[in-house]
């Protein structure tokens, strides 16, 4: 079936040639979603048709409305509100649209095919000297949705990780735990690996502070003692050694890892997220420095008397990147120019995006320039999905200070919040302990992830747990309900004998709310390709929480069980079926489990 924009546009350009004897590019026919506020369902923009009619542009609207009208049949009405022309939409054509969508279980979705590109999604990136946060959180659904997403727009998403598994921070556990654990492992203390190293990374900051403090009152300066304290001067020394491949230090930085691996794991099975490919920073940065001695060989980089290899983008209006310390270990930007290389290798991507905060924009910007100037002509498809800080309203978090909020921590915490609650409004009586539980679970996911989701990428936001676990407001428990509530009226209707829902007659006339719920799920397949292009859940959020919202004014205006007219409650039990197969299809692409009781 055609879409009705592209109806409506082919017709706009036959007006415009018989009514002005003028031909219109369609690229300059804008076909939008009628506002709220106004009468219809499209709206078309007539200010460009001015110079063709030379008249005003109410005139104008009035003349293609009614040339619209009579010409089209599936056009019944429109008005005209200062220049811009509202159309009203026949009830045959939503019921045509109706019938030809109710069949399709993916419906909004594409199929892959010659055209389809290959996108790879890299998230989490996680250090593995401390376990998971709040952060980490939107960054893995932000990684996860999008790349659900993308899969639904009809592109081939690549989910990867990078996981930081090196560096001097690595080592501040490290030294940590030698100097404290007396060889205590988690399983011996009962803890997540994840929870045990980070512990010691904390413990590092702490002794640290003390080394500065007592450098200071024994007359050094902050600067100088902040280089001097002995802990990091030792675990520099850890990271020369483990860099020069020292087996001791390798051997102890394998066992904290795989610690910390096994807690990564809990989590993210927890979160309900995973990966087609992990890469490990430890591995791809000795390809980065490969490259870049080559490109020092070769005189595309710099190298300054102390040995410090840079690369001057001062003509980029940026300036000069070092890319190799002078003692020759490296930094973040040569790892993440082994892993571009090595990920190419691997993929062929047609893009390559780093869920990445906001904090990195200029890391990315310049990794970009940075490849494209070493030879690596698909470094142009590099693209950064930045992100801004999450908090909660207590405040900010720092790792080193202990301050952060767990992951496992806010989810448990999440848990309860939603067991309180369903246990308050008596939701789940009747229920087993096993039914309870499992429901808890994805009511608090459901609300953490779309409370999350639900803003835009790039804004700084603060979570608030208690107010996400809303069953009346603008959360993921509100629509996981109208879900719910939907499935049990189906399971009524087929207690009553009812099955075939989709067999119903034609209806001649539809009211208003039935119409306004067939405007919305014209709206999917746009939203989805919206959000897939601007690589924003939010989009795919607010829309499913408006379809929610529209779906209950539609049940509490019309009858549906109760309706007398058999046919009228067989279109308004097909009409809730296939709102609940969106909301879930829709809460899938944000990584969101429906409950089918609650």
């Amino acid at each position: 079936m055609e879409k009705i924009d592209i109806i409506l546009k082919n017709a706009v350009v036959k007006a415009i040639k018989q009514l002005y004897n003028s031909e219109v590019p369609i690229s300059q026919i804008s076909v939008q979603k009628t506002r709220k506020e106004f009468e219809g369902d499209f709206t078309i923009v007539v200010f460009p048709f001015l110079r063709f009619s030379k008249k005003s542009p109410d005139l104008t609207a009035e003349e293609t409305g009614k040339f619209l009208k009579e010409n089209i049949e599936e056009v019944y009405d429109f008005n005209v509100i200062k220049g811009f022309l509202n159309l009203s939409l026949t009830h045959q054509y939503w019921q045509k649209f109706f019938r030809n969508i109710n069949s399709n279980k993916n419906y909004g979705f594409k199929t892959q095919n010659e055209n389809t590109k290959k996108i790879v999604i890299e998230y989490s990136s996680p250090n593995t000297n401390k376990p998971l946060h709040l952060g980490h959180i939107r960054n893995n659904l932000l990684g996860w949705s999008v790349s659900k997403i993308i899969e639904a727009g009809g592109d081939k998403a690549v989910k990867v990780n990078l996981v930081n598994d090196r560096g001097i921070h690595i080592c501040k556990s490290m030294l940590a735990w030698k100097y404290l654990a007396e060889g205590k492992t988690p399983k011996e203390v009962g803890m997540k690996g994840d929870h045990f190293v980070g512990d010691y990374y904390v413990a590092f900051d702490k002794e640290y502070k003390k080394q500065i403090a007592e450098l200071v009152k024994n007359g050094m300066n902050e600067d100088e003692a902040k280089n001097e304290a002995q802990w990091m001067k030792e675990a520099r020394i850890m990271l020369k050694e483990w860099e020069q491949g020292k087996e001791e230090v390798r051997s102890l930085w394998k066992t904290m890892n795989n610690w910390v691996y096994k807690g990564f794991e809990e989590t993210y099975k927890k979160l309900g997220i995973g990966f087609d490919k992990i890469y490990y920073e430890s591995e791809t940065y000795l390809k980065g420095k490969e490259v870049i001695l080559k490109a020092l060989k070769d005189g595309a980089l710099r190298q300054k008397e102390g040995g410090t290899v840079f690369i001057d983008l001062t003509k980029e209006g940026l300036d000069e990147k070092v890319l190799l310390r002078s003692d020759g270990t490296a930094l973040y930007m040569t790892q993440d120019i082994g892993t571009a290389i090595i990920r190419y290798e691997d993929f062929k991507f047609d893009e390559s995006a780093y869920v990445v905060g906001n904090e990195q924009d200029y890391h990315f910007k310049v990794l970009k320039i940075v490849l494209e100037k070493l030879g690596y002509d698909w470094a142009k498809n590099i693209s950064h999905i930045s992100y801004g800080m999450v908090e909660l309203p207590h405040g900010k978090m720092k790792s080193r200070e202990g301050t952060v909020v767990d992951a496992d921590d806010l989810i448990e915490e999440m848990i309860q919040t939603a067991k309180a609650k369903s246990e308050e409004l008596g939701k789940l009586d009747g229920f087993s302990e096993e039914e309870k539980n499992e429901i808890f679970r994805k009511i608090a996911l459901g609300a953490l992830k779309y409370f999350i989701l639900k803003v835009d990428a790039k804004k700084n936001m603060t979570f608030n747990p208690e107010e996400s676990i809303d069953f009346n407001g603008n959360t993921g428990p509100f629509i996981q309900y109208t879900y719910v509530r939907i499935q049990s009226m189906l399971t009524k209707a087929e207690e009553q004998g009812i099955n075939e829902l989709n067999d119903f007659e034609n209806i001649k006339k539809f009211e208003e709310p039935e119409i306004s719920l067939l405007n919305k799920f014209y709206d999917f397949e746009e939203v989805i390709t919206e959000a897939g292009e601007k690589r924003n859940p939010s989009i795919i959020a607010n829309y499913v929480y408006d379809l929610a919202k529209e779906y209950n004014r539609f049940y509490h205006e019309l009858p549906v069980l109760k309706e007398e007219d058999f046919n009228f409650k067989k279109f308004r039990l097909s009409l809730s079926e296939k709102t609940g197969l969106i909301i879930k299809n829709a809460l899938d692409l944000l990584g969101i489990e429906v409950p089918e009781r609650m």
